[in-house]
């Protein structure tokens, strides 16, 4: 039996049909978005089960080696910020196998989304995208494709439902590189809602909400 990174677990109902996997931010664990499934408000029927795993800590080159809970090193902090792409795979890895625990569990994968809030988002990115079976969405919040050159797309999620965030003010994922996400997707036909908010690095009660409707009409939820 494959062993799941250590994570907490968020049910909405004892007899879940979807399934929302949520990566945290560097620095952050798991916990960091749990409070966030009261605040979606969500229709009294969603039967979800929200995961939001641990990242295992590493060595952050841009923060003078400081071990933290991380997805990946990130290596330089320029424009397109110079990633350790095996370890990001690793992560990928590591999120795959909590897909197909989810699968195994019951839960068509038709009915996962992947959301990733900055670091979690790039694992989100690649995983999404990647991956061999259809899935529900794709939520990318303050975050940039890390892998945009060397991914290996999958057709079997040309159509998938993809969602990026992103606040204007941002001064740690400068807003730019959404744009750019968002234009290379558009570029190879995939659909994309993008949205902006006048924040910094973080989540604001407007987008909560839009993240609310976002995810019930993903999963098809009656409101």
């Amino acid at each position: 039996m494959t062993q799941l990174l250590p994570h907490v677990e968020v049910e909405t109902n004892d007899q879940p049909n979807a399934s929302i996997i949520w990566l945290h931010g560097l620095g952050a664990d798991g916990h960091d978005f749990e409070p966030i499934v009261e605040q979606l408000d969500l229709p009294e029927n969603a039967a979800i089960r929200f995961i939001f795993p641990h990242a295992p800590s590493l060595a952050v080159t841009i923060n003078n080696g400081a071990v933290m809970p991380a997805w990946y090193d990130i290596v330089e902090m320029k424009i397109e910020r110079k990633v350790d792409e095996l370890q990001l795979k690793n992560s990928v890895n590591a999120i795959i196998d909590f897909i197909n625990n989810e699968i195994a569990r019951g839960i068509n994968s038709e009915r996962i989304i992947i959301a990733g809030f900055s670091q979690g988002g790039a694992v989100a990115f690649e995983t999404a995208l990647s991956f061999p079976n259809k899935l529900a969405g794709l939520l990318a919040l303050s975050t940039y494709f890390a892998t945009k050159d060397s991914i290996q797309f999958n057709p079997a999620n040309q159509d998938l439902a993809i969602a990026i965030h992103h606040g204007t003010d941002d001064s740690v994922v400068p807003f730019s590189l959404s744009e750019v996400s968002s234009e290379l997707l558009l570029s190879k036909g995939y659909s994309v809602e993008f949205k902006s908010y006048p924040m910094d690095h973080s989540v604001c009660r407007e987008q909560i909400e839009d993240i609310s409707q976002w995810f019930v009409n993903t999963l098809n939820l009656a409101s």
